[in-house]
This record gives structure tokens, sequence and C-alpha cells, in this order.
């Protein structure tokens, strides 16, 4: 008598219904367990199965099982009956496929790659409320990358203090001014107290140069305290929200993402702790599949990285994010991204961030193109000539970017960017 029923779930003949959910993972089976079994496995736990045959079986329950449907090498594809996933519940949907199966012991490594969902799936979310367009359109700008810088240190400045910093941000030509991951409101800066400070810094701001001034003033709480917060940002007559996604989870995500569009809020995602599960290249997640997510649930923009800052991530894979994000289609990239078409989802904002300053900024557009959310904090506040001629020197390099022309012959014109680039000249952070 069979104990288990694992390769009831494999089928690598089977071809998958347009209507099914279909997933990538990299696998490496524990000792002992074959590519076939360890396959069946994941397949089984992350449906319908469990570890033992059962005594009895409704025959319908055959139609929700997931079916292993290929296996190449250390790559398995699995194929997911669309009744298996409730409507429009993200949550769900992970504690599903990126649940206990990175806890079976049959399995050494799992990581999730990407999954392809079907439009009968996606039409139940809603996506980003503006999409990119529409955040133009709120911020006036057209033909160059947005722009923002975090006061730096992250943390320590009282709300007057970060307000100052950003007053300088907005008055060297940047669009945004955002708060770190972890600030949100201490004992030395309070969340309301900072609101009220930055209000009036905007105000000023744009007075001075008729341009729409803004910020990502970190929401991140419990669910209940979030709304609060958003509320008193629009209130204060703001356009954005900044939410650590990560730690926060997809359902509050979700919650927040209707409530913050009510108000005319768009979200700027933070992925702080996104590297405790993607980073290792043979176990957990992968940053495409969380970027995908947050697209799905509807914030307007996430952070994709730099490839050229302090942070992890190559230009292969920075460039593969920003399309995730950008694109109505994306095209299957072999072992790294499965076909997707994004039906009526609109586009979010990959935002560059992590070790930025002026003399990068040719080096990251190259990579991004214009459409893009550009932070560069500590590479405008470190400047010799301090935070707006560093805000400004960013944006001259942009505007060599988009003319053509080298840093260098752009520094002849331009003393903000000349002195940026005889501080930190075209270094790499390591």
């Amino acid at each position: 008598m069979a104990i288990d029923w694992y390769m009831d779930f494999v089928d690598t003949g089977y071809d998958p219904g347009k209507t099914e959910l279909c997933a990538l993972f990299y696998f490496e089976p524990a000792a002992g367990i074959s590519s076939e079994e360890a396959a069946g496995r994941i397949a089984s736990e992350s449906s319908t199965g469990t570890w033992t045959t059962l005594h009895t079986l409704p025959p319908r329950m055959r139609d929700l099982q997931a079916t292993v449907y290929e296996i190449e090498g250390k790559y398995v594809r699995i194929a997911y009956p669309l009744d298996l996933w409730e409507e429009g519940n993200a949550a769900q949907l992970m504690s599903g496929i990126a649940g206990n199966i990175f806890g079976m012991k049959a399995i050494r490594n799992l990581r999730l790659i990407d999954v392809s969902m079907p439009p009968e799936y996606i039409r139940h979310f809603r996506g980003p409320h503006f999409g990119m367009e529409g955040i133009r359109r709120m911020m006036r700008v057209e033909g160059r990358p947005l722009t923002g810088a975090v006061p730096k240190p992250k943390v320590g400045f009282d709300a007057r203090e970060h307000a100052a910093i950003g007053f300088e941000t907005w008055m060297g030509g940047f669009d945004f001014v955002k708060d770190d991951e972890n600030l949100t409101s201490t004992s030395f800066n309070r969340f309301g107290d900072r609101v009220a400070e930055m209000t009036k810094m905007r105000d000023l701001a744009e007075q001075a140069t008729g341009d729409t001034k803004s910020a990502f003033i970190n929401i991140t709480a419990d669910t209940e305290t979030m709304k609060e917060r958003a509320r008193m940002l629009a209130d204060s007559g703001w356009n954005y929200a900044m939410i650590d996604v990560v730690v926060a989870g997809t359902s509050a995500v979700s919650t927040l993402r209707d409530y913050c569009s009510d108000l005319g809020l768009a979200i700027h995602a933070h992925r702080a702790m996104h590297a405790a599960f993607d980073r290792n290249p043979r176990h957990g997640i992968t940053m495409q599949f969380l970027a995908k997510m947050m697209r799905l649930i509807g914030v307007s923009q996430i952070h994709t990285g730099t490839a050229v800052g302090k942070l992890t991530g190559t230009k292969k894979e920075v460039a593969l994010l920003a399309d995730v994000l950008r694109e109505r289609h994306t095209k299957e990239v072999r072992h790294t991204l499965l076909d997707q078409d994004w039906g009526g989802i609109k586009s979010a904002f990959p935002v560059s961030s992590g070790g930025l300053h002026p003399g990068l900024v040719p080096d990251v557009l190259d990579i991004y193109g214009e459409d893009l959310v550009l932070l560069v904090s500590g590479g405008i506040h470190g400047h010799p000539r301090g935070t707006r001629a560093g805000a400004i020197a960013t944006m001259q390099a942009i505007e060599a970017w988009r003319d053509g022309m080298s840093l260098d012959e752009k520094a002849r014109s331009s003393p903000e960017l000349a002195r940026a680039l005889e501080k930190w000249g075209y270094y790499k952070p390591k």
C-alpha cells in the first residue's frame, strides 16, 4: 500500500490551461530524494496534498491539484488551477506558493522565481492608482527622471532640522524629500511634528520656485495608525505616503492602497528587509516577484537598486525589475522571468537609490532611461557647498545625460557639478 502520493502531482506531459497560474521555481532536493519526488512535494504542499494517502478523496479534488509540468535540471514549472485562489487576495496566494514549501525537509534549497498570472486572476486587483503618466501629471514633470533625497544621517534630526534640509533639497531642483525606512514617529521626530514642519517648508519652496514639491513621508505602523497618518498627510495637502511594504505585509499594503487612493495619495514603497529572502540565489523569493506583487497590489513605485551604488544587484537584474514595473507585457526570460500580460493594470515607477552621487547619474540613466524616481541622498548632502549645491549638481548631471554631453564637458559651465566631481569623481561605493 502506498504511503504518500507525491508523484500524483507530476505530469511532464501536461499542458497548462489558459486560466491557470504557472510558477517557476529553482529547487535542490535533499539527499535521497529524486527530482521528480521533490517537485511533486512542492506541488502537493502548495496546493491540496498532504504527507500520506487519504482514506477518502472526493473526485473533484483532483481538479484542484497543482501539476508539475516541466522539470529542467534544477528548475521546475508548476501549474495551479485558478479555483485554488481567492479573488483579489495577495496574502492567500503567497501563503500557497511561498508558504510551507520553504520549510520542507525533502527540499534543501528552494527559490520562487516568478509566477505568470492569467487575466482571470489579475482582474480582481486594482494595481497602481495613478500609473507613471498620472504621477508625471501630478508632479508636472516631463522629459526627465523624478528626483528625491533622504536627509542624512537617515535618523537623528528633529522635525524642524529634517524640514530645513528638505527645503534645501527642493530649492536645489529636486521634486521629493524622502523619509528613510526606520524613521516613523520617534521620540526625537514625531510624525505629526514632521508633517507640520515639512508642510511649511514645502509651501515656501513651491512659492519660491513655482514648481510642485512633495515628499515620501513614512506612515509605516499598524494598519489603523497608517490610516490615521495617511489622512493627516492628505489634510496637509500631500499627494504621497511611504510604506515599508515588506515588513508591513501584503494585506496591510492592499488595505492602504485603496485607502490612500480615496485620499488622492500615491504610495512610495520602500523594500526594507527584501534581501532577507531575495539575496541568496538558491533559496527564498526573487526581487522581481516581489516587485510584480507590489505592482499588482497597487503601489506607485518601489525601490529596485542601482547596479552602480552601494547595494547588490547587477545591471541585468535592475533592467529586468524596471521592465516588470513599467511594461504592459513582459516577455519570458529563461530561468528568470515568465511571460506576463498586465492587461489593465497601470505601470509603476522603479526607484533607484543607494550610494549615488552626481558622477554616477549617467550610469544609472543608461540602465533605466528617464522613467524612474532617482534618489541621490548622501551624494547631495556631502557636496562641499552643501545640500542645495549637491541637488543642483545632480540636476546638471541629468541635463548632461539628456543632452548627450559628458559630465566633464558639462562641468566646465556648471560649478556645482565640477565640485561634486572633484570630491567623488566616478567612484562606485562598495
